[in-house]
């Protein structure tokens, strides 16, 4: 039972965030030297420092066609757009389904369906609220193809947000990633854009939160449409 309380909260950390955990507890040493109060602030901020980079396992869904999402946060919106331009997938707009992740969610982003990456496309932008419909076009941004074993292409773009300033990709063209497995981060507050192919109707609403390589977004086996949620 100890051994099970200890693995809820200590989570395994991704390697982004060494140097930056040893960073805050190095200031909060010196926090302490100056004035206790402020050496307590320390500690709480290298908490949350350990906690944003965290890390954790997660349980995949395997059923063919399942689609995951890419992150953990909220939908925040969920309309068609098109694809972005770099990654050569046409101008016809395809269902946008964007989690938007906030500066306490865990950032490791996901694959969200097995498949081949033809296209990785980084382009340079502002730092928008990454909330914003506008943040889709305006800000500092990374995009992936990724090709499906029946030859769909589903798109994958990590968006910089208001105190975001690095985009992490740690896959290459040419590579073959499974459904759920961890392909970059975003530091610090962000959001993760999924394009379905189309005639897929996302299985997720505005308001969800949606836990990353484990939560539905879509069937692409499955003719249900778009589903609607209520507040409770």
């Amino acid at each position: 039972m100890a051994a099970d309380m200890l693995s809820t909260v200590v989570k395994p950390i991704h390697k982004e965030g060494y140097k930056f955990i040893s960073i805050f507890a190095a200031v909060t040493v010196l926090l302490f030297l100056i004035w206790q109060p402020l050496g307590w602030v320390g500690v709480g901020l290298t908490v949350w420092c350990y906690y944003f980079f965290r890390d954790p396992e997660r349980q995949t869904p395997m059923r063919e066609g399942l689609l995951v999402s890419p992150a953990d946060g909220v939908i925040s919106l969920i309309e068609p757009a098109v694809p972005p331009a770099e990654l050569g997938m046409g101008d016809h707009p395809l269902t946008r389904v964007s989690v938007f992740m906030n500066v306490f969610n865990c950032h490791v982003n996901r694959a969200p369906i097995g498949g081949t990456i033809t296209s990785i496309a980084y382009r340079p932008g502002k730092f928008l609220n990454a909330s914003l419909d506008k943040a889709s076009v305006d800000n500092e941004r990374n995009s992936l193809a990724i090709e499906m074993a029946d030859g769909r292409k589903i798109a994958v773009v990590q968006i910089a947000g208001l105190v975001a300033r690095r985009i992490l990709c740690e896959v290459e063209e040419g590579q073959s990633l499974a459904t759920g497995a961890r392909f970059g981060m975003i530091r610090f507050g962000s959001r993760v854009d999924v394009y379905l192919p189309e005639g897929v109707a996302p299985l997720v609403a505005l308001g969800q939160t949606m836990i990353s390589a484990e939560t539905v977004i879509a069937d692409l086996a499955s003719t249900e449409p778009r589903r609607m949620a209520q507040a409770r």
